[in-house]
């Protein structure tokens, strides 16, 4: 068995179906919306969606991602599972080197000039902001830095999965051609 068959195997043992989800008793109030077929088809346009959204939601809560992945599919019309197996970008194994990556992002986006940290130094040193200065100083940074990868990494998520989409089916769409070809010359 290829790579490909066992990946897409192991996807669909770990993808939660329709009939799972709507079982689930925290879904009900709106499982006629989330159970919508046209949430659960892999099409050109849901695709790309859902890929954006589970970046999004995987950098932008690093915690509770599926949920709102799941929650944002539905006013976007994006594909649920992919939506759902995307926000495993960030999980426990990986989420210290996102925080670094986010971190470093965060620092080079906020460079203040020396004249307002100066500024902002005196105010914190007076006391007044003492106890948050950690806060400021490293989640904030952090945050930040999630903030800008979630927006610019779902944008190129998008973007890669509308070509490799737009690319498949192509491939799928001549070696379809070159069949018939062969099928009318025999």
């Amino acid at each position: 068995m290829g790579a490909r068959r066992r990946m897409q195997r192991w996807a669909e043992r770990r993808m939660p179906n329709r009939e799972e989800m709507a079982r689930n008793k925290y879904l009900a109030p709106i499982a006629h919306r989330f159970l919508s077929p046209e949430l659960w088809r892999f099409t050109r346009r849901s695709v790309p969606r859902g890929v954006a959204l589970g970046i999004f939601s995987g950098f932008i809560i690093p915690l509770g991602q599926i949920f709102l992945a799941a929650f944002l599919a539905l006013p976007a019309r994006a594909n649920v599972p992919v939506a759902v197996l995307v926000t495993f970008i960030t999980n426990p194994f990986t989420l210290p080197f996102w925080l670094v990556v986010a971190n470093r992002v965060g620092r080079s986006f906020l460079r203040i000039d020396r004249g307002v940290s100066a500024e902002i130094g005196k105010q914190v040193s007076s006391g007044q902001w003492e106890s948050f200065s950690w806060f400021f100083q490293t989640a904030g940074v952090t945050a930040v830095g999630f903030v800008i990868m979630a927006i610019v990494g779902s944008a190129i998520g998008y973007l890669i999965a509308s070509f490799a989409w737009r690319g498949w089916v192509g491939r799928k769409w001549s070696r379809q051609q070159a069949r018939r070809v062969n099928r009318t010359d025999a």
